[in-house]
């Protein structure tokens, strides 16, 4: 889908994936960047909402679009499978063909995340988040890297992650994975010119959490609160701005101090 821009000339192109809910982190990350600048790709996966507890959110990739455009933006989504290896060059493919010029930052914010243990995980289960988490996010890095003819310095990738392990390890293993997979890419894509990092948003209640678990995190937050995607989307738009620009190769806690406690849920 592709929406015209109330006016002026050309942004340059982010693509974000995972944005299918209107309370996730994915669509505060496309609103924050449609409003500072960019247009803006996203992708969204309504099998895998509509098997978890929240739900699918009918209707969001097209209230999201409409945002974008609002902002002064030009927005372009898609469905995407990304347990599947090609989807991750389809996608890439599919955002420089809809704007007509290559993106310039890459955003991921999606997740595969089934919460089971060591001892409950399936191997179906496992190889399934690591295909969408580290598999795909490799995919899509190698992807981008290969189209991407910005000028030096101007290349951002950003990937959500999360130190989650205790009773969710397929999904804090996968995520460990996609963390060294983004940090490697700021070395190795140094000759791009492309910034490389990794955010763990802290705890973020989008539509995951139990009163239990709500309470708990906020007892151990200085805060005595949660965080907003709108909290996380703020500091992915500064990485992908020119004055985020000297960040680079780092694994940033965006998470009200929040102190560990062992075997307890977590974003």
């Amino acid at each position: 889908m592709n929406a015209a821009p109330a006016g002026g000339g050309p942004r340059p192109v982010a693509l974000v994936t995972g944005a299918g809910r209107r309370r996730g982190l994915g669509a505060a990350i496309v609103t924050r960047l449609a409003e500072t600048g960019w247009d803006v790709a996203f992708t969204y996966w309504t099998p895998y909402d509509a098997r978890r507890p929240w739900g699918a959110d009918a209707g969001a990739p097209e209230r999201l679009a409409a945002r974008v455009v609002a902002a002064g933006a030009r927005a372009h989504f898609l469905e995407a499978d990304l347990s599947r290896a090609p989807a991750a060059a389809d996608v890439v493919d599919s955002a420089e063909a809809a704007f007509g010029r290559p993106v310039t930052a890459l955003v991921l914010a999606h997740a595969e995340s089934v919460a089971s243990g060591l001892l409950d995980t399936g191997i179906e289960s496992f190889d399934r988040h690591f295909a969408v988490n580290a598999r795909a996010g490799w995919l899509l890095i190698r992807a981008y890297a290969e189209r991407f003819t910005g000028p030096y310095g101007s290349g951002r990738i950003v990937a959500l992650t999360s130190d989650h392990t205790v009773g969710n390890l397929p999904y804090g293993a996968s995520k460990g994975a996609l963390d060294r997979i983004t940090l490697a890419a700021a070395q190795e894509l140094a000759g791009l010119g492309v910034t490389a990092n990794v955010v763990n948003p802290g705890p973020i209640d989008t539509g995951w959490m139990s009163d239990r678990t709500r309470e708990t995190l906020v007892n151990a937050t200085p805060l005595g609160r949660l965080g907003t995607p709108a909290e996380c989307a703020d500091l992915v738009g500064f990485l992908c701005s020119p004055e985020g620009g000297w960040i680079n190769g780092q694994l940033l806690y965006s998470n009200g101090g929040l102190q560990h406690i062992p075997g307890r849920d977590r974003t």
